[in-house]
C-alpha cells in the first residue's frame, strides 16, 4: 500500500542531461512533464536537471521510478533520477565539508549522491594517482570531493567515481547545492 499524506517538498536530480549537446532535455518541457505526472510547485534550477517539486507520495523510490520511466518514454533515452527529501538537501547545504581544504579559483567542490550505490564505508580521503581529485569522505548516501584543475586539465574524476560506485550516481557542484538550498529557503518563507 502506498502511503499518501500531505504534500512534501522534494528535489529530483537528473543525471547526464544537457551535457555537451547530448541528451537534450529543455527545462520548460521538463517542468511541463513533471506537472503532467501530477507534481505541483515545479521549479527547475539551472539546465542540468535539478527540479524542486511537491508530491503527496511519501516514498522517494516510487517517485524516482515514476519520474524515470515517464521521462524515458517522453525523451526516448534513460534518465537516471535520484529524488531527495528537501530537508536532506537543506541539511547537506548547511554542512561545511570543504572547510579544511585549501581551495582556490581552480578548485571545484562536488557532492555526489550515491542513491542505491552505497557500498561499505571506504578509507577516506581517497585520491587519484595524479592527486587532482580527492574524495574527502562519505556521509550516508553522500560523497564530498574536490577537483584541483591546477594539477590536471583533463580530469577523470567522474570516471573514478563511476568505477567505484557505479553509473547510478549523480554529482553536483557545491555551488549548485547552495543555489538549490537558497531557492528552497526562499520558497519556504
Amino acid at each position: 500500500m502506498v502511503s499518501r499524506t500531505s504534500s512534501k517538498t522534494y528535489i529530483a536530480l537528473l543525471r547526464g542531461i544537457n551535457v555537451g549537446g547530448h541528451h537534450k532535455v529543455p527545462m520548460a518541457q521538463l517542468k511541463k512533464e513533471m506537472q503532467e505526472m501530477g507534481y505541483t510547485g515545479v521549479i527547475t534550477i539551472l539546465n542540468s536537471g535539478n527540479v524542486i517539486f511537491l508530491s503527496d507520495e511519501q516514498d522517494t523510490a516510487s517517485i524516482q521510478d515514476h519520474i524515470s520511466s515517464h521521462l524515458k518514454e517522453v525523451f526516448d533515452f534513460e534518465i537516471p533520477t535520484q529524488v531527495l527529501d528537501a530537508e536532506i538537501l537543506k541539511g547537506i547545504s548547511q554542512t561545511e565539508p570543504f572547510r579544511d581544504e585549501e581551495l582556490n579559483e581552480k578548485t571545484r567542490c562536488y557532492v555526489t549522491f550515491l542513491g542505491n550505490a552505497i557500498k561499505e564505508q571506504m578509507e577516506y580521503p581517497m585520491s587519484s594517482a595524479d592527486g587532482s581529485f580527492k574524495i574527502l569522505g562519505q556521509n550516508g548516501q553522500v560523497l564530498y570531493s574536490i577537483l584541483d584543475l591546477n594539477k590536471s586539465d583533463t580530469p577523470k574524476a567522474m570516471t573514478m567515481l563511476e568505477r567505484t560506485y557505479g553509473k547510478g550516481i549523480t554529482t553536483r557542484n557545491w555551488k549548485t547545492i547552495q543555489r538549490i538550498a537558497k531557492k528552497l529557503s526562499a520558497d519556504s518563507k
